[in-house]
């Protein structure tokens, strides 16, 4: 793109503006500053614009532009005019400027701090959110040039544009004078602005998807008429599932050199998608790399919806191929269109409206409430057939190769008000927008349960097909953060699909307690056994012996899961030889265990079987509860079906704030699995989400302590940062550092430089005996095993004794950097750490001291802002927690002390984003009270945050 040459402009053009954007409807146009090379589409856009539109820009009849007009609406300085237009296929569709103002609503320069807005749609793409979206962007524009406030005069028949304004979640006064209403308001984000942003963000981006899985006609771009090929075979699977859609086969050459038929198995054949007459909503690609932009260029021209690419040859393949995905995304965007792939293995709907398998998968699979989401064409192939030989079914498949577009955030965005879908399984190779999958997870999570398995977590390397930002956390931080938010993390692909059947098909266990039975005491023990490992409380199992029947099966589940006794059920079988002589019946205990659970349908209950082929698919098929049955609650508490537009009113209501409503499933499963161990870690995982839930009904607030300068901090931190200079940031010096945590109520014991064994004695004469003397050398920072620390000196002989030992073992006073420091009361050494990571954003971690956290990892990490009950159940969480509580008799210390430290730290580095690192250790935590002995904190210029700007597509 070309950047302005007008000498008026003051600034050069500014690219970061630039953004794509999913629209209400699901589309995507480009958002981008208008130039002066912009004359013809301006005019061209505005022949477009009806007259009654351009009444209400300009408040009179104004047919055409001027060329004074054309002059003035694209050519800006940046700074105090700024134009933005949203394009669709390099044409204009909406435009939105601002110009600053001063108090008298005169043309004014900064450092005024107010500005007139005003928007112009064409009328054929109202009502698609373009002006909304405008506005976000607008605002973000006029922030950054240091605007404050907009004003808006409209006329007010204008309701449409009057709505825009009113709907923002601004705070604004209205006004009305002359006979035009005149709208002010604020362009600091408010919560409700931010939840008024996130709604629309769900629903675009969930309609976007929406789009893609229930096409009302697909073209197969690369179809060839001989059988075999990828073109082919989807066209295959396509005809074979059923697709209740129009479907066309297309390929450049087939019908111009075979003059023999028009169609291939019945299927419409044509030479390009423009010779296709009626509409197409979905384009699958499967051509050469080389040859994909005539064919994406053809769909856009022609309207087409969406598209799946299969093509290979894009960013797996090294350098040439990342800029050739680049450019794929760039082009399909332009027209509107989003993108499956590239190297993609398809999509899969099962709904009977839809029978949609446009993949590679040869196997379309049964209709069930499962989600499923898969970066890789591999791991999509071993989830299918997994699924598949378990019985089990799906609402909707994706696979999304390089994931170049829609990755696993949209698809969280469409389930998360899908009411075909319970349960939604994800195999994940990188997460290109933590923030964003985590705050998605967590509102998802709420309603449905999500199950995540993460490739290539240990080696650090990416695939070479996702250009994704790196976080620099480590996996098993990024495992917990996914935790806190709801999300089932399991390392493999077994485990996923075993807790997967779980969860789809039974209610969530209200507690811990497990009731075990079976015909096999030895498996019984092993399920216990396995029960205890996975922090489940089992039962004595109750073993029916070899001679039990089918019915003794149903009385004895019956009895379990009627009595107060236990929140789920393990049921173990293995083949029997009944009195009579009769062998196992696979299809009669299926029907005599499924009895039993529909008759009390309130717990969970799970069949581990051994050499009893037929079971696992006898339970595992739909049993109606019928009218007069009870209605087992799942996992799922579905939100109200439908992707519909929402009413005006409830976009002032963020998606993680909604009431879901009742459950009303109407089959019920019963889970079997092959070995003790399995049924027990998705049982497991079931009992830990359904605390979670629990407890996310209940989150806890964050607290406000009186004693917090936040002001004070936040001008001392611009201070330290002005006067440092450095880009990168700044590690504070001790008292700095000390200072600026005083703010927030988080002092430091004071410690003093003992460069000497007479300064070392007047520090402790200041102090008061008894003191400790340590080194503060990286080295030897913190390690008292290694005789880097001595405590309890009495007197001035002990202390000048310990200087000359630590100098005579480790080096000169100038290399260990000794300080003299007061006694604390004993007590338990704990760390506290604060990280800006600029992929997962805040983190706050705690553990123990020393080799707890160090060598084991014991480590727990929470995403700031932590809440009190956060704080509590992030201390709670490290295995080494119960030396805390009175370990073995020892004095419990002070916890709640502990907890408050943690949100007072959360707090510094929530309200301060300067803050990017926060170390307290030790923190000595007694019976009464804490103490924190160092502490270190390290400045640096904000980071970006993808998270609060306006709405935008990932980058390319």
């Amino acid at each position: 793109m070309q950047t302005p040459s007008d000498q008026q402009d003051r600034h050069d053009y500014p690219s970061h503006w630039e953004a794509d954007v999913v629209l209400r409807d699901g589309g995507t146009a480009r958002i981008r500053p208008i130039t002066a090379e912009d004359a013809d589409r301006l005019v061209s856009f505005y022949e477009q614009v009806s007259d009654e539109s351009k009444y209400y820009r300009f408040f009179a009849p104004y047919p055409r532009l001027s060329a004074k007009d054309v002059h003035r609406f694209t050519h800006h300085d940046q700074v105090d005019r700024v134009g933005l237009a949203a394009t669709v296929g390099g044409e204009f569709i909406a435009t939105v400027r601002y110009d600053r103002i001063d108090e008298r609503g005169m043309a004014a320069s900064a450092p005024a701090d107010e500005a007139e807005v005003a928007f112009l749609v064409q009328d054929a793409h109202q009502g698609r959110g373009v002006a909304s979206t405008l506005l976000e962007h607008i605002a973000a524009v006029a922030r950054e040039r240091g605007i404050r406030r907009f004003a808006a005069e409209v006329l007010p028949a204008n309701t449409k544009m009057i709505k825009v304004f009113t709907d923002a979640g601004y705070q604004q006064k209205r006004s009305f004078e002359d006979g035009v209403v005149r709208l002010e308001f604020d362009l600091e984000p408010t919560d409700r602005s931010l939840a008024v942003q996130r709604a629309r963000e769900q629903r675009a981006e969930g309609r976007s998807v929406q789009r893609l899985l229930t096409p009302g006609s697909v073209a197969v771009i690369g179809v060839g008429r001989a059988p075999g090929g990828v073109g082919r075979s989807v066209l295959n699977n396509l005809q074979e599932s059923g697709y209740t859609g129009r479907l066309y086969a297309v390929n450049s050459a087939f019908v111009e050199g075979d003059q023999g038929g028009a169609d291939i198995d019945g299927v419409p054949a044509h030479r390009s998608v423009a010779d296709i007459e009626e509409p197409v909503d979905l384009a699958v690609i499967s051509v050469p790399a080389d040859r994909v932009p005539q064919a994406v260029a053809e769909c856009g021209e022609r309207g087409v919806r969406g598209l799946v690419v299969l093509s290979a040859g894009y960013a797996e393949s090294g350098g040439e191929g990342r800029e050739r995905q680049r450019e794929l995304v760039r082009q399909a965007r332009s027209y509107g269109m989003r993108i499956i792939g590239p190297n993609a293995f398809g999509v899969i709907n099962t709904s009977p409206e839809t029978r949609l398998n446009a993949s590679l998968a040869p196997q379309s699979p049964a209709r069930g409430r499962i989600g499923l989401f898969t970066q890789s064409g591999a791991i999509g192939i071993a989830l299918l057939s997994g699924l598949h030989r378990r019985g089990a079914g799906l609402s909707t498949f994706v696979g999304s190769g390089n994931r170049a577009d829609v990755s696993g955030n949209d698809l969280l965005q469409y389930w998360f008000e899908d009411p075909d879908t319970d349960v939604t399984l994800m195999y994940l190779e990188t997460i290109g927008n933590p923030r964003k999958f985590t705050r998605l997870a967590r509102r998802s999570a709420t309603t449905k349960p999500l199950v995540v398995v993460q490739g290539a977590r240990h080696s650090g390397i990416a695939p070479t097909g996702h250009a994704v930002q790196a976080t620099r956390l480590p996996h098993a931080t990024v495992s917990a953060l996914l935790r806190q938010a709801g999300v089932i993390r399991v390392d493999t692909v077994t485990e996923m699909v075993d807790a997967g059947l779980l969860l789809a098909g039974q209610p969530l266990p209200s507690g811990p307690r497990v009731a075990i039975l079976g015909n096999s005491e030895s498996l019984g023990l092993l399920t216990y056994d396995a029960c205890v490992a996975d922090g489940l409380r089992p039962q004595r199992p109750r073993d029916l012996t070899t001679g039990a029947t089918p019915a003794d099966f149903r009385t004895a589940l019956t009895e379990a899961l009627s009595g107060d006794g236990c929140d789920a059920v393990i049921v173990n079988a293995i083949p029997w030889v009944g009195e009579d002589g009769a062998t196992t019946d696979p299809e009669t205990l299926a029907t005599e265990l499924r009895a039993a659970a529909a008759g009390c349908p309130a717990k969970p209950v799970a069949v581990v079987h051994v050499e009893l082929g037929g079971l696992a698919e006898a339970l595992a098929a739909a049993t109606s509860t019928g009218p007069d049955a009870p209605t087992p609650p799942t996992g799922r508490e579905p939100e109200a079906p439908g992707h519909a537009e929402a009413p005006a009113a409830a976009e002032l209501t963020a998606p993680e704030t909604r009431t879901p409503q009742p459950p009303a499933p109407d089959q019920y499963r019963i889970p079997a699995y092959p070995a003790a161990e399995r049924a027990v870690r998705a049982l497991s995982e079931a009992v830990k989400y359904a605390q979670w839930r629990r407890e996310a009904a209940e989150p806890g607030r964050v607290h406000e302590y009186d004693d917090i300068d936040e002001h004070g901090a936040a001008a001392r931190i611009e201070e330290l940062l002005a006067a440092d200079g450095d880009p990168r940031g700044l590690t504070l010096v001790p008292a700095d550092a000390h200072e600026l945590l005083g703010r927030y109520g988080i002092h430091v014991r004071q410690a003093l430089p003992a460069p000497d064994p007479d300064a070392a004695a007047e520090a402790a004469r200041t102090i008061g005996y008894p003191v400790a003397l340590k080194t503060t050398a990286p080295h030897l920072r913190h390690r008292a095993d290694l005789g880097g620390v001595r405590l309890d000196l009495a007197d001035e002989e002990q202390l000048r004794r310990a200087y000359q030992e630590l100098t005579d073992a480790f080096g000169k006073p100038a290399e260990l950097r000794p300080v003299v420091q007061g006694m604390v009361p004993r007590g338990v050494d704990t760390v506290v750490r604060a990280v800006i990571d600029p992929a997962a954003g805040a983190v706050l971690s705690f553990g123990l001291a020393g080799a707890a956290s160090e060598l084991l990892g014991d480590t727990a990490h929470r995403l700031v802002p932590v809440t009190d009950r956060e704080a509590g159940s992030l201390i709670r969480s490290i295995r080494t927690a119960p030396l805390l509580f009175g370990w073995r008799g020892s004095a419990p210390v002070d916890t709640p002390a502990l907890e408050e430290l943690l949100q007072r730290v959360s707090r510094l580095v929530d309200d301060h984003p300067e803050v990017v690192g926060v170390s307290l250790e030790p923190v000595v935590v007694a019976q009464r009270g804490l103490s924190v002995l160092d502490a270190s904190v390290r400045l640096a210029p904000p980071p970006a945050r993808d998270d609060l700007g306006p709405r935008t597509l990932p980058g390319y």
